[in-house]
């Protein structure tokens, strides 16, 4: 390792979530080496990785990565950002190199980017299957052909080492496919040698920057400071600070075990570390160990599925707030016989669920007996069919129903406040996540393609691997 601790700026939680230009002076102040950051999740479903989109708009998107570059270039340092485009597959990272591209011709910048793709060919993934390479996660079960063949896009989620090798091979921008968040703020430092054990751990403390802050809403990202022995962590916002637990809790976040944390090729494990202030604002950690495992990358398979249709009441009525449990499930079976009176076998094999918002909607579990009735809740009725059509049909013909369902028959017909007129909003199809396997590999680089984009150069881009 070099003299001196490694510098890892780490901007914003997720590019395009807004970077701050104050804090990255301030980072480039302190000595920053590199600039890395996250800019995806499986955070907001499946649909991000079936579509190849982002969720985060362009507009966003462009900002934070023109600020990056730009401070990049003048500093001498190199960018590197993971999860391109919100899910990280090929089309995702195709989306940001262009904004990359336009970022470059506009500032007049030459970078050097590696592009580093980690979506799957299906082919590959069935022979590896077949040779006992693929092994579930709960709770789901082995993998058949069929599951891989049903996906739209997969991605294996990368580790540090594509990272390492582009950042070795002279790039100024790396922006890769789906890589676990650690791996993107961590592979600068593994790359010169620092602590392996700090390195993990440190990019875990920063993957969501100022997340492991004090005061979270001050400020966007953090600096960290990785050495021999251990790592030191302080906001980028001067009137932010770090505490002892602050950092460690992080630890939590999106994590089962708050002590070890399993990423490709290993396990940080946590137990023995010391989280001991050094001044007002940074935190100093030491005692993180790295525990190499046979190397694995978790893969991630997305599809669209069938096709819903929902409604929205909201309920006011004293009477049937007092008895939200009857209220629902009765509605639910009048809804049921009405769509089979209604469509009769054209309706296949169709769903209706109920959710009241204000209520149970969010858990699904009944309140206790003893729960008081709320002051009024939300209806959401969903139907899920083959076809946007039929779903559609479902819904017509649950209409009346909905609007006007009595929790007493003898009594007038209620009316429930409706938010939208026609009342029936097609949402399109169901998108879901069909895989939660991991792959074993015998060398990290061998699912991932590094395509090369010298700007420096005549004759564009060239792939590797």
């Amino acid at each position: 390792m070099e003299d001196g601790p490694i510098r890892i700026l780490v901007p914003v939680g997720s590019l395009g979530a807004g970077v701050r230009e104050e804090e990255l002076r301030y980072g480039l102040e302190r000595g920053a080496q590199a600039i890395a950051t996250d800019a995806g999740s499986t955070d907001s479903g499946a649909a991000y990785l079936a579509l190849g989109k982002s969720k985060n708009d362009r507009g966003s998107v462009k900002r934070d990565l023109k600020l990056l570059m730009k401070a990049g270039a003048e500093a001498g340092i190199p960018v590197i950002v993971g999860t391109c485009g919100q899910a990280g597959g090929d089309l995702n990272l195709d989306w940001t190199r262009d904004i990359a591209l336009e970022i470059a011709e506009e500032l007049g910048l030459k970078p050097k980017i590696a592009l580093l793709y980690s979506e799957q060919d299906k082919a590959v993934l069935k022979a590896r299957n077949a040779a006992g390479r693929i092994r579930p996660l709960p709770p789901l079960g082995p993998l058949d052909d069929a599951t891989i063949e049903a996906c739209d896009h997969i991605v294996a989620a990368m580790g540090a080492e594509p990272y390492v090798a582009a950042l070795k091979a002279g790039a100024d921008l790396i922006l890769g496919g789906r890589t676990t968040d650690t791996a993107v703020i961590g592979a600068f430092a593994l790359m010169r040698g620092a602590h392996v054990g700090a390195s993990w751990h440190a990019a875990k403390v920063a993957e969501c920057g100022a997340q492991c802050t004090v005061n979270t809403g001050e400020g966007a990202g953090v600096l960290i400071s990785v050495g021999a022995d251990g790592f030191e962590v302080e906001p980028l916002s001067p009137s932010n600070r770090c505490s002892p637990h602050s950092v460690s809790a992080h630890m939590l976040y999106e994590n089962s075990n708050p002590f070890r944390l399993t990423e490709p090729g290993g396990v940080l494990d946590v137990t023995e570390a010391r989280y001991d202030p050094v001044d007002e604002r940074t935190v100093r950690v030491t005692g993180s160990r790295w525990e190499p495992q046979p190397y694995t990358m978790k893969l991630e398979g997305a599809a669209a599925g069938r096709f819903q249709t929902i409604m929205l009441i909201g309920v006011q009525d004293p009477e049937i707030l007092s008895r939200l449990d009857e209220f629902h499930d009765k509605m639910l079976h009048a809804l049921y016989q009405r769509a089979r009176r209604a469509l009769g076998e054209a309706a296949g094999d169709f769903h209706i669920s109920l959710r009241l918002y204000g209520w149970n909607a969010v858990s699904g579990d009944r309140p206790a007996p003893d729960t008081p009735p709320p002051r009024e809740v939300g209806v959401l009725f969903i139907a899920t069919a083959d076809t946007q059509e039929l779903a559609t049909q479902i819904a017509n013909a649950c209409n009346a129903y909905f609007f006007h369902f009595p929790l007493v028959r003898d009594k007038e017909l209620p009316s429930y406040g409706f938010a939208f007129t026609p009342a029936e909003v097609p949402r399109g199809p169901v998108y879901e996540f069909k895989l939660n396997h991991v792959v074993e590999v015998d060398d990290p680089l061998e699912l991932v393609r590094t395509v090369w984009i010298d700007l420096a150069e005549k004759g564009g881009a060239h792939a590797q691997g």
